[in-house]
């Protein structure tokens, strides 16, 4: 297996189905659904060996694959991973498999231009997690906008089209900048090297003048900002949950986001070490912003899926809170809080969908006292819930626990500010579901919703499962990432301390002289 193109063959594969899905009729609706739900099986099955065959002992990238593909401009396709974008690859594959199956009833219409686009997002997603040539990733980052913008705009609310545009108005204004770098960095390793070189591990080492590394790390920070979305570049976020379809809400959140907070540990910050440690206090502050403001807002919004929406500012301010402590605990709470913000947030948009389906509408104030007509459903709601809310014993607790310990570590201020946000969420977390729960029903419409089906009742089992598996046992995914973690915060740190001892040419000499002598 290991000789195998095996990031080749899972990558590629949705885009198979995806081809063969063109030749069904589009009356066989059954066939296509099913088609596509073969794929995403597979896949999921496929991406699986890369968990158990992850060597975790092991430094660097892992089932690399380079072909030489434009040599004469130093451009190849180069594919690796380690075990940061090995859980994010199987986050995707997995939440893949339950956005076909919730899309099951929820879609009518053209049925088959659905699920082809939705294959075909898998392989881009995966394809960018997969990248170790910039040309490569920067293909596979925009080939992601394509089939998003599409499940916005075609099977989306009623204001979708206004929702496609700013998301894809959004992200591609931050991509422009990001490709305008990464032609800068290319032409700065030739004039240093003397080689053309897209490869991100040889980049890492080019030396980068400290003014022109302020610029292109705001060049690349930007674009990922947005993508993740950090305050106040979220706007395009609540618009893009609330129109989109709920599996599209459901892989935007779990996936999509996460390739910004990706980016930052991929490519911003190992690029240019110096302006994202001096960016340190700018990123800490707005995701502290972040994590209040989106707190506050998610309080008062009457609509579900705009709470929810607005509860990820929320929590992927935790993200960049603990990726930008620099410390074992805040960047791996970062990186299992992106796994978590996947699963539960992910969770809150299916359910969101499930009763959305049933009742046509998403406004709080047309429910309440749903426990007594719909107990099953309320017992899911009540764990994915808690789960949000961080409890100890399931997913979201090991992450913000982790990333609080990392903040505080690095400076007590944040990590006060930053838990203000653990009680602001479980206010407006409990509070919502209090109100859709609890209570007298007071719309007649609601005595008569059915509980979940066994369709439904499958998918929320396996997010209930892996909310209280990495709450209680999270070692056997932290053992993948230990390695990963502690080689990107040495190599950053050293990197760091390279371009400020350049600054003190005194200081420079001293180690000069210092490894001379060893």
């Amino acid at each position: 297996m290991t000789g195998m193109p095996i990031l080749s063959i899972i990558i590629f594969f949705p885009l198979v189905g995806a081809f063969l899905l063109l030749f069904i009729p589009r009356q066989r609706d059954f066939a296509i659904k099913s088609t596509a739900l073969f794929f995403s099986v597979i896949e999921f099955f496929l991406s699986l060996p890369l968990f158990f065959l992850f060597d975790d002992t092991k430094k660097g990238m892992q089932f690399v694959e380079k072909r030489s593909w434009f040599p004469e401009w130093g451009i190849n396709y180069f594919l690796g991973i380690d075990g940061i974008s090995l859980l994010l690859i199987l986050l995707t594959t997995f939440l893949t498999v339950l956005c076909v199956l919730c899309s099951w009833n929820d879609i009518k219409i053209k049925v088959k231009e659905y699920y082809v686009s939705f294959l075909f997002l898998e392989t881009a997603m995966i394809g960018t997690l997969c990248a170790l040539d910039l040309v490569l990733f920067y293909i596979f980052w925009e080939l992601m906008l394509v089939p998003m913008y599409l499940l916005i705009g075609v099977w989306g609310g009623p204001r979708r089209i206004y929702a496609a545009l700013k998301f894809f108005l959004y992200t591609m204004a931050g991509s422009v900048l990001m490709l305008l770098a990464i032609f800068v960095l290319y032409y700065l390793y030739f004039k240093e090297k003397g080689v053309f070189t897209f490869n991100v591990l040889e980049l890492y080492h080019a030396h980068v003048p400290i003014s022109l590394q302020y610029i292109l790390f705001s060049a690349f920070a930007l674009s990922f900002a947005i993508k993740v979305p950090m305050f106040p570049f979220h706007t395009w976020l609540p618009d893009a949950h609330t129109e989109a379809p709920t599996a599209g809400s459901v892989i935007l959140a779990g996936v999509l986001l996460k390739m910004g907070t990706y980016g930052f540990l991929r490519f911003a910050i190992p690029l240019f070490p110096k302006a994202a440690f001096d960016a340190v206090p700018l990123i800490s502050i707005l995701a502290i912003i972040g994590i209040i403001y989106g707190a506050i807002v998610s309080m008062m919004q009457p609509d579900l899926k705009r709470l929810i929406a607005f509860s990820s500012v929320s929590h992927l301010g935790y993200v960049m809170l603990g990726m930008f402590a620099f410390n074992m605990q805040g960047v791996e709470g970062s990186i299992y809080q992106m796994l978590n913000h996947g699963i539960s947030t992910g969770g809150l948009f299916l359910l969101v969908g499930m009763i959305y389906e049933r009742r046509h509408t998403r406004m709080i104030s047309d429910f309440g006292g749903l426990s007594s007509v719909m107990p099953v459903y309320a017992i899911f709601f009540m764990i994915v819930t808690l789960s949000s809310i961080a409890l100890p014993g399931t997913n979201g607790f090991v992450g913000e626990f982790l990333i609080l310990l990392g903040a505080f570590k690095a400076k007590k201020l944040y990590g006060i500010l930053g838990a203000t946000g653990v009680i602001l969420g479980a206010v407006y977390m409990l509070w919502m579901f209090q109100r859709v729960m609890f209570g007298v029903i007071k719309h007649e419409e609601n005595r008569q919703l059915k509980d979940l089906c066994g369709r439904e009742v499958f998918i929320l089992s396996c997010i209930v499962f892996f909310i209280v598996f990495m709450g209680v046992y999270p070692k056997v995914f932290f053992k993948k990432m230990d390695v990963t973690v502690h080689e990107f915060l040495n190599f950053v740190k050293e990197r760091n301390a390279y371009y400020a001892s350049t600054e003190d040419p005194q200081k420079l000499s001293s180690i000069i002289k210092l490894r001379g002598e060893r």
